[in-house]
């Protein structure tokens, strides 16, 4: 597992590129265009910065490890290696790796025949907080625990450092070489972060010494007090620190679930702090209702004084008279919980005000992730199996309209992502989506069609059954989802309104819907539930059950009534024969697609959790998009520690919407993502980190040939023509980029939105107060 691949994890719930190449357009600062979003981060210069001060920074939970290549290592592993440890390269506002001066004078290749060899010239200044130079020793101590020769070593990667042949000092101490037995175009990946030898050399050292602290470090903070009942880490500013001094005395990383992150800044737990949507907008509203402004400009207050929005917005004055009446009415017992009711719901609503109320001394800082949303499809088995289907499905999309509705509304740039393996503004873009081809509903129906799919197929499946796994519970859209929720959230667009020809055909749809919701089916005589999905749900297999009920008893009524018009029931002696069997029309899939008896049906997969809701309104757009198309989707909603682990990585899904985060070594790093799958000895598939399990070849090719190519713009190329295949074979389908959302208080600066740049903590601090003078001005 690799470190980037950890990263991605974590975007997977809430939950990480190529394409015909730019013509006229070669290697330089100008390749891959302008970044999609700047940061955002109030950049002020260092001598306007006051010295001293603490920033307490939301983080999503303490690290289990501080060592960022073992496999448990998380963000905040990376943010306080980041922080208190070399980074020989870093990422610029474009995400491009950039020389680190701090630790390097130069680093170049200087010999590619008959190997490579790279020489690194590190800065004289440069030592390790026991006063040691950094140094080869550091180097070769890494290299040894990574490069996957002893299994002692605990690792979860090892890209790149195999590739390395040996590492030996150079003309001076400040000079380390390092030879390669094969070429590797992303050497810049390596050493970034640089753990002292103390860590790295000897297993148990690497295993176990540097889980819980780092007792050497050479950052512009070093490591405090990591105090787990507090969930608080505290860096400090590192007084062996060559380089310019950092200006906060403490930077505080404190955990913070993040639906709890509104709250916290108000109550000032934090003072900057990642948030979604919905504590955007709180912000926002209560920046709005301090100027004394609301919707319809009456200052914010609703009835009674209340605010406008919250947990007292919603109450009517109806629903206010009856709390009022049943509270102080007769019934002591029902005033009784009325009262305790009507309390509970004013302390909400003064606790919501407070909040409001100190919300209004932050802002938001605005940018876009360097990650991006892609609808992912399961290649593996069912329908998607077949290229034309996947094509079909991605030719169906309006990318651009999701990239709005996410978007537009935060104010952000919506441009669709053109390339799996990189974003605007890094060096490796390019927009390939072009080797799929834009939206065109009529190819995607011709997709369909050349694939078997038609309209009106004849079904021969049981009623109520589903081209997916076995019946499962409806999701209201309301409770928690998956293992241990006891609710599965399965909504199945198409299924509802006779779309897929059930009782359509006697033109009786909304009787027998109404027929079939006033049945409900008695408890305890549920089919057995799916231990993986549980898909289609048991009220839909009783719905049709109904229907087929319906229509034979209305075929009996009606040869009953026209016997009777015939006379043959007017002679009681004659007696009536018996009817014969109702012969039951042969069901179809009406307006949605089928073949070979079974409606074309997608199992979709999204997370249900707090901070997933526009990922789930997407989910929904898409689904109304493919049902146009004649697609049906059993939409199913499940719990962020489920969602991956037990969908997405064991391939339970047909459709799915999850992250991968961008990455300045797509030879490296982009490769396992869309590796083609391998068959193992036991029959399974090894399937790397490639989720949809769609690939080939020449995919692989391409990307062994980009990370072993020097030429830097040839390496580039060879990655978008990787890029253009992926696009081709239609295994994911990139959205947008995720927005990013900060709040901070106004007086922070050199701190927000980072967007595809790293932060530079030494320059992060509280703006000076402006003079006297500068005020009179």
């Amino acid at each position: 597992m690799s470190q980037r691949r950890r990263r991605s994890l974590a975007l997977l719930t809430s939950g990480v590129l190529a394409l015909p190449l730019l013509t006229g357009c070669g290697a330089g600062d100008d390749e891959g265009g302008p970044a999609a979003a700047g940061q955002d981060i109030a950049t002020t210069t260092r001598d306007k910065v006051a010295d001293g001060g603490v920033l307490r920074w939301a983080v999503d939970s303490l690290p289990d490890t501080l060592n960022a290549f073992q496999a448990d290592a998380d963000a905040t592993t990376s943010r306080i290696a980041g922080a208190v440890l070399p980074q020989l390269f870093v990422l610029d506002a474009k995400g491009r790796p950039v020389a680190n001066p701090d630790y390097l004078e130069k680093a170049e290749v200087i010999e590619r025949e008959p190997k490579q060899v790279v020489l690194y010239k590190l800065n004289q200044q440069a030592v390790w907080s026991d006063g040691r130079e950094i140094g080869a020793p550091d180097f070769v101590a890494q290299w040894r625990a990574l490069n996957g020769k002893d299994s002692a070593y605990w690792t979860a990667r090892n890209a790149g450092y195999e590739r390395i042949e040996k590492i030996e000092k150079g003309k001076t101490d400040l000079e380390v070489r390092v030879t390669f037995a094969k070429p590797y175009a992303d050497w810049r990946s390596l050493f970034s972060p640089l753990y002292p030898k103390q860590v790295t050399g000897t297993p148990d050292a690497f295993n176990e010494g540097a889980r819980g602290t780092l007792k050497v470090t050479a950052g512009p903070f070093a490591l405090g007090a990591i105090d787990k009942k507090t969930g608080t880490a505290a860096l400090t500013r590192n007084p062996r620190w060559w380089g310019k001094q950092a200006k906060l005395d403490t930077l505080v990383l404190t955990a913070v679930p993040r639906a709890e992150r509104p709250a916290a800044l108000a109550a000032g737990k934090v003072d900057l702090a990642e948030i979604d949507r919905s504590g955007a907008e709180r912000i926002a509203l209560a920046r709005r209702d301090a100027a004394g402004k609301d919707a319809a400009g009456k200052g914010g207050a609703g009835v009674g004084g209340a605010p406008a929005h919250g947990p007292g917005a919603a109450v009517t004055p109806a629903q206010a008279t009856l709390s009022w009446a049943n509270a102080y009415g007769t019934d002591e017992e029902k005033a009784a919980q009325e009262k305790e009711t009507r309390t509970k719901h004013t302390e909400a609503v003064k606790r919501y005000a407070d909040e409001q109320a100190a919300l209004r001394g932050f802002t938001v800082r605005k940018s876009l992730e360097p990650a991006y949303t892609q609808l992912a499809m399961n290649g593996a088995s069912g329908p998607l199996a077949d290229e034309r289907v996947r094509r079909a499905v991605a030719r169906a999309l309006d990318r651009q309209a999701l990239a709005d509705l996410v978007l537009k509304p935060l104010g952000l740039p919506a441009k669709p992502v053109g390339s799996h393996v990189a974003l605007a503004g890094q060096q490796a873009y390019a927009d390939n989506s072009d080797a799929l081809g834009g939206q065109d509903a009529k190819a995607a129906q011709a997709l369909l069609a050349d694939a078997g799919w038609r309209r009106g197929g004849k079904l021969t499946e049981p009623a109520g059954a589903k081209a997916g796994p076995e019946s499962a519970p409806q999701d209201d859209g309301k409770t928690p989802a998956g293992p241990g929720t006891g609710n599965d959230g399965l909504y199945i667009v198409g299924e509802d309104d006779g779309a897929n020809g059930e009782a359509a055909e006697e033109g009786s749809d909304t009787r027998a819907a109404d027929d079939a919701d006033d049945a409900a089916a008695p408890d305890g005589e549920q089919d057995g539930v799916s231990p993986v999905l549980a898909p289609a749900p048991f009220g839909a297999q009783q719905k049709a059950s109904l229907l087929a009920q319906a229509a034979t008893a209305r075929t009996a009524d009606d040869a009953k009534r026209s016997a009777a018009r015939d006379g043959d029931a007017a002679d009681p002696a004659k007696g009536s024969p018996a009817p014969a069997p109702a012969k039951q029309a042969a069901r179809t899939s009406g307006n949605m697609l089928a073949k070979d008896g079974k409606a074309l049906t997608l199992r979709f997969v999204l997370p249900a959790g707090p901070g997933s809701e526009s990922l789930r309104a997407v989910g929904e757009r898409i689904s109304q998009t493919l049902r146009k198309l004649g697609v049906n989707t059993e939409t199913t909603k499940v719990a962020d520690d489920s969602f991956f682990k037990d969908h997405i990585a064991s391939g339970q899904y047909d459709l799915a919407l999850y992250s991968w985060p961008a990455t300045a070594f797509p030879a490296t790093d982009a490769r396992p993502i869309f590796a083609k799958p391998e068959p193992a000895a036991d029959g399974s598939l090894l399937v790397e980190q490639n989720y949809t399990r769609v690939g080939t070849d020449h995919i692989d090719q391409l990307f062994d040939q980009a990370v072993g190519e020097l030429d830097e713009a040839q390496s580039r190329e060879l990655v978008r023509k990787a890029d253009a295949r992926i696009w081709a074979a239609a295994g994911s389908i990139p959205l947008f980029q995720r927005p990013e959302l900060v709040a901070v208080k106004p007086s922070l600066v050199n701190a927000g939105a980072f967007g595809l740049g790293a932060p530079r903590y030494q320059d992060i601090g509280w703006k000076k107060a402006p003079k006297a003078k500068e005020k009179k001005k």
